[in-house]
């Protein structure tokens, strides 16, 4: 089994984030730190802002940052939301299959149970399973450079930051 390169990306912009967590970072940013083009990692917040994963705004003082805390999001969720219409084999769609054993085959069955064991396993990770402590994690994401200082709607810092201007 491999995962998409959107699914693999997604996560590593989420990691990214609640690294940064309550801080607003830039989408080249994260894209430098995750080994990513702008473009594609572009796409991928959009799908991720779009289903309340991130936070995502426009602009000078844009930029992206968790939509959830980290406990809340969910791995299994997310892997689900990326690959969904990506068919494992050729017989899971059946409009473009071309597999003359699908009427007696087994073997789709047990990718399926297997698939589904799989899903069901990351859905015992969430975000912060993958970033609490993980000090190394903190180093690389340290390399591509610091987040902005500025708070994310919602977030601590942002509410420390309304509070020091009231």
């Amino acid at each position: 089994m491999r995962l998409t390169t959107r699914t693999n990306l997604a996560i590593r912009a989420l990691m990214y984030c609640a690294v940064h967590e309550g801080k607003k970072s830039r989408s080249a940013e994260i894209a430098k730190a995750c080994n990513s083009s702008a473009n594609h990692l572009a796409q991928v917040v959009n799908t991720l802002h779009a289903n309340g994963f991130l936070n995502a705004t426009r602009g000078r003082m844009g930029g992206v940052c968790l939509g959830r805390p980290p406990p809340a999001i969910n791995i299994g969720e997310v892997f689900r939301l990326f690959e969904v219409d990506v068919p494992f084999t050729e017989c899971f769609q059946l409009e473009t299959n071309t597999c003359p054993l699908v009427p007696a085959c087994r073997l789709q069955g047990a990718i399926r149970r297997a698939l589904d064991a799989f899903y069901r396993e990351m859905e015992q990770v969430t975000l912060e399973d993958l970033v609490k402590e993980n000090y190394r994690l903190d180093e690389v994401f340290q390399l591509a450079g610091p987040a902005e200082a500025v708070g994310c709607p919602g977030s601590d810092t942002a509410r420390a930051g309304a509070q020091s201007t009231a």
